[in-house]
């Protein structure tokens, strides 16, 4: 504890230059920049994909391609002993952008046609950039606020990210039809590398000078602490149903025949902006509803809000334009309700974190989350072809009510 103390008080003193609104400003632009290939990957990739033709499985498929941040707490050891944060996240950034360069140069139909993999690989190696310079952002974070900044911080993540999300998954996919494929990466790669220049001017001092290290079995010993097995479970599940049916709510949209256009201001603005209001009313909530109750209730309220994107794939051939406000009402609940639902989920992972090693702790649950939503959207693609959009969309909502007898039972063990 003496040495991480010291490691504190020897990068706070580094940092002094920086004042409270540079700081929020470098932060903004790191997460922005985590979030803009995310939100085009999500987002504008499936719409692009079901328009092209591209069958609904592989569309699933695809959504593998975000593994490297289900496995991230992997090499994150490396990124705080090897060099500075500063040089993970240029490094890391500028090959991702070279990446999104690189397919710009790529015609989208052969990339339909005979280049999936080029595309994939693509993707892939996007990930696991973006997923490389979050731990070193999140490393930066931890030690760049002080105590009394680190909860605006916190808010500034989800934040930023979420306008990255919105710029590469809503606004970009709206200009599409104008843009195009070419016009709309090199757009993507400029905001991306924008975001990264004000990390230019962040002097540090080299991590392998400031090691706290973490001995395996302390890493081995959070998979021993007391009922954490049933908790894990939860985190598993809790998730689960919502990534399920929520991967095909776009392509669903296609096959109705609404346009890419008004897909991204519904879903990719409307509803993000959705999502990021639930999580920060849902933040407030846990505090005054408790753990139990948030959990239960928000999970309850999602479960509903998954299950009721069936009644679109019922209406949507009898109705025509007239499902406009209620794709409108759907996205703004299943996005509300995926904020408050997460919020609450990622209190209670922050009071199953021990103190001397809670950001291990807290991947290691992250991680697990994130695992099972690409699970959970890689199989979608095939529940949604065989099953049809009607059952698919009443089964993840299923799946999300089977955590609750969960819940109740591990009632006893939260905080409050």
């Amino acid at each position: 504890m003496k040495l991480a103390t010291s490691v504190e008080s020897l990068l706070e003193s580094k940092y002094l230059s920086f004042t409270r609104n540079q700081k929020f400003g470098l932060l903004i632009s790191l997460y922005v920049a985590q979030g803009l290939p995310y939100g085009f990957f999500t987002q504008t990739l499936p719409v692009l994909l079901r328009s092209e033709g591209v069958d609904l499985k592989t569309i699933g498929y695809s959504s593998a391609l975000t593994l490297p941040w289900a496995f991230k707490f992997l090499w994150a050891p490396a990124i705080d002993k090897y060099a500075s944060r500063k040089l993970w996240i240029l490094w890391s950034n500028l090959i991702a952008i070279t990446c999104l360069m690189g397919m710009s140069f790529i015609e989208l139909p052969f990339i339909i046609n005979d280049g999936m993999m080029i595309l994939f690989g693509g993707f892939f190696l996007m990930n696991l950039f973006t997923a490389t310079q979050d731990i070193a952002t999140d490393g930066l974070a931890v030690n760049f606020l002080s105590e009394n900044e680190r909860g605006i911080g916190n808010g500034i993540q989800v934040a930023g990210y979420r306008v990255g999300m919105i710029l590469g998954g809503g606004l970009l996919l709206s200009w599409f039809t104008v843009l195009g494929w070419q016009y709309s990466l090199w757009i993507l790669s400029a905001i991306f590398l924008l975001t990264t220049l004000p990390v230019l001017l962040l002097k540090e001092v080299k991590s392998n000078t400031l090691q706290q290290k973490l001995s395996l079995s302390e890493f081995v010993d959070f998979f021993k602490l007391p009922h954490l097995g049933l908790w894990l479970i939860i985190i598993i599940v809790y998730k689960f149903g919502d990534a399920l049916g929520g991967n095909m709510v776009r392509p669903m949209l296609i096959d109705s025949g609404f346009s890419v256009k008004d897909i991204a201001i519904v879903l990719g603005i409307t509803g993000f902006s959705a999502g990021l209001i639930g999580a920060v009313v849902g933040g407030f909530l846990v505090n005054k509803l408790g753990r139990f109750k948030s959990l239960l209730i928000f999970g309850i309220i999602q479960a509903f809000a998954v299950a009721s994107w069936a009644v679109l794939s019922i209406e949507s051939l009898a109705l025509g334009d007239t499902t406009k406000p209620i794709i409108y009402i759907l996205s703004t609940l299943e996005h509300f309700t995926g904020g408050l639902a997460t919020a609450a989920l990622f209190t209670v992972m922050m009071d199953h974190c021990r103190k001397q090693c809670a950001g291990s702790d807290y991947t290691i649950q992250a991680c697990i989350v994130v695992a099972m939503t690409i699970l959970a959207s890689t199989l979608s693609g095939i529940s949604a072809s065989e099953l049809g959009y009607l059952w698919h969309f009443i089964i993840a909502g299923i799946l999300s009510l089977s955590v609750f007898p969960l819940i109740f039972k591990y009632k006893n063990y939260f905080i409050s």
